[in-house]
Formats: C-alpha cells, structure tokens, sequence
C-alpha cells in the first residue's frame, strides 16, 4: 500500500508530485490561478493599472507554477537542497504577488460597486475571491516548502 506522504528531506518526482505535500497543492494553484487570468481579462475595471498588474502576477505564476510542475515531475531537480530553497523562494514571492494584486483588485471592485447586480461586477467578485484562494494556496505551500527545506 502506497503512502501519501514522504520525508519532508525528499524532493518528489514523476506522479509523486501529485501525491505528496505541499507538491499536491501544484494543481489547485493553477486552476484558482487560471480562472483569475480568465476573470480579470472578462471585466472591465476603471483604473487600469490594478488590472494590468492582476493580470501580470495572474499569468506570472500560472507560468512559473507550471513550469516548477514539469521540472518536479521530471525530476530535474535531483532531490537537491538547492531547488528545495529555490521552492520555497518562488512560493514566497507568488503570495506576496498575489497578496497585492489581491488587494489592488478588491480595492478598485469596492470603488467600483455601482450597480451590484451587473455581470461586471459579479466577475470582479469572483476575480477577487479566487485570487484570494489562489493566494491561501501559495501560502500554505510556501510554509510546507519552508519546512520541507529545513528538513534537509
């Protein structure tokens, strides 16, 4: 019987990365990260510089979490200290990213409320609420990874 979890000393790869913490949380960043992309390019917010700015960090660490995905399951990393430091750096700066465009965005969403019952404003919402997630997920992986690194 296979277990789910591994020594935290232990860098996951191939289908490990799916099964074991915080690697499993991979996938719930991309899809919480994937629908902010898609909601934020859906409305229309009046300041443009809060979007933009959603939209880079939103697309940013779709990217980078993708990639960090494919290189953890191929195991490119070499179950090495280093790329376990560098885990838990990359997740670091992906909350503080996502902590801001999340306030930036529900800050202009608030500003914006001027009918509460428009589909703008119902995407805004819902932009705001998944960029939220999306940034309690980076959070958590970012202490597992934290602890996983001093682990080695």
């Amino acid at each position: 019987m296979a277990s789910n979890t591994v020594t935290m000393g232990h860098l996951p790869n191939g289908v490990g990365v799916c099964t074991t913490i915080p690697d499993i949380l991979y996938v719930p960043e991309l899809i919480f990260g994937g629908l902010v992309w898609i909601l934020v390019a859906c409305t229309y917010v009046v300041p443009q510089n809060p979007q933009a700015w959603v939209m880079f960090v939103s697309v940013f660490c779709f990217v980078m979490t993708f990639v960090w995905l494919v290189v953890f399951a191929c195991g490119s990393h070499g179950n090495s200290s280093g790329w376990a430091a560098a885990d838990f750096i990359y997740h670091l700066i992906a909350v503080v990213f996502y902590l801001s465009a999340s306030v930036a965005l529900a800050k202009v969403t608030m500003d914006y409320k001027s009918d509460p019952l428009t589909k703008v404003y119902k995407l805004d919402i819902s932009a705001v609420v998944f960029s939220f997630v999306a940034t309690l997920l980076y959070f958590v992986h970012t202490i597992l990874s934290a602890i996983r690194w001093k682990s080695f």
